[in-house]
């Protein structure tokens, strides 16, 4: 076995040689890559596996050097992201059908998968046939081909790499986040170089968002995290005029769901190696934890954050959607309306199959579960969600 493929110094050596650079500028990044790279060798896995994750780590080293060359190029700092509305809540929430739709506004953006994987030069800067693009449809096709199912649990993953990603993609180039999006090639389930650094994680969101809209017309940023409701403070300091939209739901069924898709997701990328029973109680235990943790969310009565019901979104997508703009003091028209209708017409939600779970993922009775979860349900208003 090549002893030298998660060598931090190797990967960093790589990087360098593809690109002809040497500017990471950030000081503790190969600290970090170290730390993940240990965490990668106690994964166990074998020297493709490693080969696999070696190459992904090079590749994001890669994506950073180059930002970091583009903003010495271009004025990219100059950029200002005005008035982003950023949709946040747990997963299986429906925050991406909430973030579509929003981005269905006169002049707003949505991120692109194929643009975050390769940032540079800047997107904006493009012209229709550049590689970049089939190159980002080609990593969705194997990414699908690799992990069918989440393709009916995740519909949105059929607009392959116009698929908008969530933000803790932005920061992988960073490596302070380990997506499935970004590591599907290894075979390994979560992995982390570290605790979440907010402060940090959302400077390089900005910049990279900046290089994003460098060279593109004026439009607001339509963005979505599930993480960004746990550092509402660092996400409000980084952009003080942002709309944030929490959608919650019955936590219960939200775990569920998660349990169900993140199984499904690293079976296909682990390829037979992943320990069912280990990854529901993993989950599970936290997901108990955030909701004990959300239930105290400082700022969560921001004026700047505004709460939405999932069963009511559900429900009533786009009178939900009015009712937010009025309160939010978002535009709404008939052009929105009309072009959100549209969006859903053509965009069912079970459009490549129905995506099933069960709420037997839990060692306790349910009743309990919803006890537990009282407090939560109690400071945002959420029903309980009937099976």
């Amino acid at each position: 076995m090549d002893a030298r493929l998660l060598d931090p110094e190797r990967a960093i050596e790589e990087a360098k040689a593809q690109t002809g650079l040497s500017d990471f500028d950030d000081a503790d990044l190969p600290a970090r890559l170290a730390r993940l790279m240990a965490r990668l060798g106690e994964a166990g896995l074998d020297e493709e596996g490693r080969r696999r994750a070696h190459g992904t780590a090079v590749g994001f080293l890669v994506a950073r050097l180059q930002v970091i060359a583009d903003r010495r190029r271009y004025p990219i700092d100059r950029e200002e992201i005005a008035r982003p509305i950023i949709v946040t809540g747990a997963a299986r929430s429906g925050t991406t059908l909430l973030q579509m739709l929003l981005g269905q506004a006169p002049g707003a953006r949505l991120l692109k998968f194929w643009e975050v994987m390769r940032p540079s030069p800047p997107p904006s800067l493009a012209g229709p046939d550049d590689p970049r693009r089939a190159q980002g449809d080609a990593d969705w096709r194997e990414i699908l081909e690799r992990i069918p199912a989440w393709l009916v649990s995740h519909p949105y993953n059929g607009m392959l790499g116009d698929n908008p990603p969530e933000c803790e993609r932005l920061w992988a180039m960073d490596l302070r986040a380990v997506m499935p999006s970004g590591w599907w090639r290894t075979p390994v389930a979560m992995v982390s170089a570290g605790p979440p650094e907010p402060a940090a994680q959302l400077r390089t969101h900005k910049l990279m968002l900046r290089q994003l809209q460098y060279g593109a017309p004026p439009r607001r940023w339509v963005l979505k995290g599930v993480r960004h409701h746990f550092y509402l403070d660092a996400v409000l300091d980084a952009y003080p005029d942002a709309t944030v939209v929490w959608i919650h739901r019955d936590p219960v069924q939200a775990i569920a769901s998660r349990v169900q898709l993140l199984t499904e997701i690293y079976e296909g990328i682990i390829r037979g190696g992943l320990d069912r029973g280990a990854m529901r109680k993993a989950i599970v235990a936290q997901g108990r934890a955030a909701f004990a943790e959300l239930a105290n969310a400082r700022m969560a009565d921001d004026p700047r954050v505004h709460h939405l019901l999932y069963k009511a979104f559900t429900a009533d997508p786009l009178g939900e959607i009015e009712r937010l703009c009025a309160r939010a003091g978002l535009p709404f028209g008939p052009e929105f309306r009309a072009a959100m209708e549209a969006w859903l017409q053509k965009n069912p939600t079970n459009r490549y199959g129905r995506f099933g779970y069960g709420l037997d993922v839990f060692d306790e009775p349910i009743e309990r579960m919803h006890r537990e979860f009282e407090p939560y349900r109690a400071r945002f208003g959420v029903p309980i969600e009937a099976s």
